[in-house]
């Protein structure tokens, strides 16, 4: 599955998904200073291969805010949330990341799936990349990188075309 992420000059940016050579609607991603929400979904779901939202759009559901998975799915969310949090916040120790996506799994009352300090370092260090990779991207250009259904994932260049 193709994800290409196109950034606005306004409020939000884009996300078009292409999977099986067809481009889905495409997904408005309000702009919030650090990459967009999907593409923090991709180091996350990309480096653990754990089951979130990408996952399920790979596997047929409609790639809309309405994608609702169990509690794989909302464990993964909570973690997509906590490496954002730390996104704007800035760096924290491992163990209080892994305590934090803990505690919000518990606040929302499903299950958490482990992380260890070693998926923490690889979920920074492919975020690393992708910040580096998403600031160089000028309004109207874009990056797009492959999501995993079975195989590896990749970084694709970006274009800077309108």
């Amino acid at each position: 599955m193709r994800l290409t992420f196109i950034k606005g000059s306004g409020k939000y940016d884009a996300l078009h998904i292409e999977r099986d050579g067809v481009v889905l609607e495409p997904i408005a991603c309000p702009k919030q200073g650090i990459i967009p929400h999907d593409m923090v979904h991709y180091a996350v779901e990309s480096t653990l291969a754990h089951r979130g939202f990408l996952s399920l759009v790979a596997n047929g559901s409609p790639a809309s805010f309405t994608t609702k998975g169990g509690d794989i799915e909302n464990a993964t969310e909570r973690l997509v949330e906590t490496f954002q949090a730390e996104m704007w916040g800035g760096r924290v120790a491992i163990a209080d990341l892994v305590a934090t996506y803990e505690h919000a799994c518990e606040a929302s009352g499903h299950a958490v799936v482990p992380v260890t300090a070693g998926d923490v370092e690889a979920i920074r260090a492919r975020i690393d990349v992708l910040t580096a990779q998403w600031d160089k991207v000028p309004v109207r250009g874009s990056l797009s990188v492959t999501f995993p259904t079975g195989g590896a994932c990749d970084i694709l260049p970006g274009t800077a075309s309108a």
